[in-house]
């Protein structure tokens, strides 16, 4: 991630993650939570559009009408993906950042 700063508004407005915490050193990063997870931002000078981040949830279709009713654009339709012998009703979200994120929840 180029900077975490510019980074944070997204998480916080759109996917409704609050700042755990912060660091100046030895990158700039913050730790964002929400629910009962927990996930980290940094900046490493990486691609972002080469990473990713999988969740998987209880209610897939409630979370990605909260996510629409925020004002999130962008968002995939529902497909339906195979993984290790389940099938997950999935969508996905690109973040400006360039990290894509993967919401499922099992069938």
């Amino acid at each position: 991630m180029k900077d975490v700063a510019s980074a944070m508004p997204f998480y916080e407005t759109m996917l409704g993650f609050r700042v755990v915490s912060r660091a100046d050193k030895p990158h700039k990063s913050a730790v964002l939570a929400r629910d009962q997870i927990q996930i980290g931002l940094a900046e490493n000078g990486g691609d972002a559009s080469q990473d990713g981040c999988a969740f998987h949830v209880k209610d897939v279709e409630s979370l990605r009408e909260e996510f629409k009713a925020s004002g999130l654009e962008g968002l995939s339709d529902f497909s339906v993906e195979k993984r290790n012998d389940a099938s997950w009703k999935v969508f996905y979200v690109v973040a400006p950042d360039g990290l894509c994120y993967w919401f499922g929840e099992r069938q």
